[in-house]
């Protein structure tokens, strides 16, 4: 990516490597069979490929292509920047061999909705709701609104903006998340925009940058500065970042009807929160009609991602759903935060699927398997209760046949699907990422499923959503880069970057006077 900004490199290769403790003499492998198992274990390689054709061998492939399908064991042969190959026992030359042998070999995962810039107040809010309910309550202060976006977004300078972004990046990457949309509402002058965007560049994986409002000073450029960005910083509809508007309805009419309006003169996504309080309901049935706006003539289209949907009327849903928007759910943080109830029954009722998002981290964790575990027993945990009221809890009808019209319940499958493919789509990125197809770009995982909490393999999607943690991503690979190898992010310095979002946390706190207090 090219820029008229001067660059500043955050990514620089590390001169520690990992050295492994010698055991103690008295855990050491006491019999020669020990020994002998220990020697015969495969050598699966001590760097990653030092070219740009490579191919990844004996891995348990889960394409997440219906076209392509799944195999027990093939190949995935990766050339440059895209996948040229998935089938068992790919010939491939001189090419260089990963060896995948005991990996889960899949999409990388996309999260549509993350606000990085918060990641120095990373569980500052571990109780908290959305907006002070006026209980008094330990969940109604601090809460969201009143303290992150009212007193700690303005205290950001574009330093802190970078920091948050990059070290969030860098952690979503090691989880496996090779794609996010970084929904930062922190845009209070350009240059804290260029400190984002920088940012996102900086951590190396896909990204889409959400220009959403700042805090509206002095100097703020919101929303007008979409041209000078997507000028300098988006050359290319063929580089890693690619760029989306932020048209929230909060904002006074005259200027999300500017938004949306500049979005679709550049030909921008267009993402907004749709939250069941603070009066969005009226408005996005106005946008559902078709007569949103200052002009009464904005409306839905296939370019609009909404976010969280929660406590929105039919109307809105039907037209939705017609007008092809796509929506994110954040399930872990709206069944936590009151967004209400993430609307997963209304979606299958309408033949309608989400993408995921992480939200915010001040309050949960933002991997995909705490995310695709939210969504799946959330859902079973409705409908299995709708299926049990069906009876009258005494047998012989306390388990009931699920009576015609119930929603079936989500399988390891579907959230898989809304995790990777699902995100890709809903970030118009389908055709280059979220599933492992000859011709896309090669955004690949390795999982590794010979690990305590996974073996042995019985179930290829049953282990990724039921099991498996973070630890359990091997290696990471963004457009045919290797990003993360054996277990280690590559070319980057964490304790360096680790002190430098310490050092942003202490200013935050101390420009908004509030003091530290780690138990709270």
């Amino acid at each position: 990516m090219t820029s008229r900004h001067a660059r500043r490199t955050f990514l620089t290769t590390s001169t520690a490597a990992a050295a492994g403790a010698a055991l103690p003499a008295a855990v050491r492998p006491a019999t020669a069979t020990a020994t002998a198992r220990a020697a015969a274990a495969p050598d699966r390689g001590q760097a990653p490929p030092r070219g740009r054709r490579y191919v990844i061998r004996g891995g348990a492939v889960m394409s997440m292509d219906p076209n392509v399908g799944d195999f027990e064991t093939a190949d995935v042969l990766v050339e440059g920047s895209r996948i040229a190959g998935i089938r068992p026992r790919i010939e491939a030359g001189d090419a260089e061999v990963v060896d995948a042998r005991g990996r889960i070999v899949m999409p990388g995962f996309v999260d549509t909705h993350h606000h990085q810039f918060e990641t120095a107040l990373r569980a500052f809010l571990p109780n908290g709701l959305l907006i002070d309910d006026g209980s008094g309550s330990p969940s109604a202060d601090p809460s969201y609104v009143e303290y992150v976006l009212t007193r700690f977004a303005p205290a950001y300078r574009p330093r802190d903006v970078h920091a948050g972004i990059l070290f969030a990046g860098l952690s979503q990457l090691d989880a496996g998340v090779t794609t996010v949309l970084d929904v930062s509402q922190i845009h209070h002058s350009p240059e804290h925009s260029d400190a984002a965007v920088q940012a996102l560049a900086d951590t190396g994986r896909r990204a889409a940058f959400g220009f959403f409002e700042g805090d509206g000073r002095a100097g703020s450029r919101y929303p007008q500065d979409a041209y000078r960005i997507r000028d300098e910083w988006f050359p290319s509809d063929g580089q890693l970042l690619t760029m989306v508007m932020g048209g929230e309805i909060h904002q006074a009419e005259e200027v999300y009807t500017r938004s949306w309006r500049i979005a679709r003169e550049l030909g921008l996504p267009i993402a907004a929160h749709a939250v069941s309080s603070a009066g969005y309901r009226p408005i996005i049935d106005d946008l559902a009609r078709g007569t949103g706006g200052t002009d009464g003539d904005l409306g839905f289209g296939p370019d609009v991602l909404l976010i969280h949907m929660t406590g929105m009327s039919d109307l809105a849903w039907r037209r939705a759903r017609d007008a092809g928007v796509r929506i994110s759910v954040a399930f872990p943080i709206e069944m936590a935060m009151r967004h209400g109830v993430p609307p997963i029954l209304t979606m299958q009722k309408l033949g309608m699927e989400p993408s995921l998002s992480s939200d915010v981290e001040t309050t949960m964790a933002a991997d995909p398997f705490t995310l695709m575990r939210s969504a799946m027993t959330m859902q079973r945990m409705l409908v299995n209760q709708m299926v049990l009221e069906q009876g009258d809890f005494t047998p012989p009808n306390d388990y009931p046949v699920p009576a015609p019209g119930t929603p079936p319940l989500l399988t390891v499958r579907d959230v898989l699907r809304y995790a990777t493919a699902n995100g890709a789509e809903h970030l118009g990125l389908g055709r280059r990422t979220g599933t492992l197809t000859p011709g896309k770009e090669a955004d690949i995982v390795l999982l590794d499923a010979t690990a305590l909490n996974v073996a042995p393999l019985n179930n290829v999607p049953g282990a990724v959503v039921s099991l498996m943690d973070r630890t359990n991503v091997d290696t990471v690979i963004v457009a045919g880069t290797v990003r993360k190898w054996r277990g280690r992010l590559l070319d980057t310095r964490l304790d360096r970057l680790r002190r430098e979002l310490e050092a942003s946390r202490d200013h935050l706190f101390d420009a908004v006077g509030i003091r530290p207090d780690l138990f709270a």
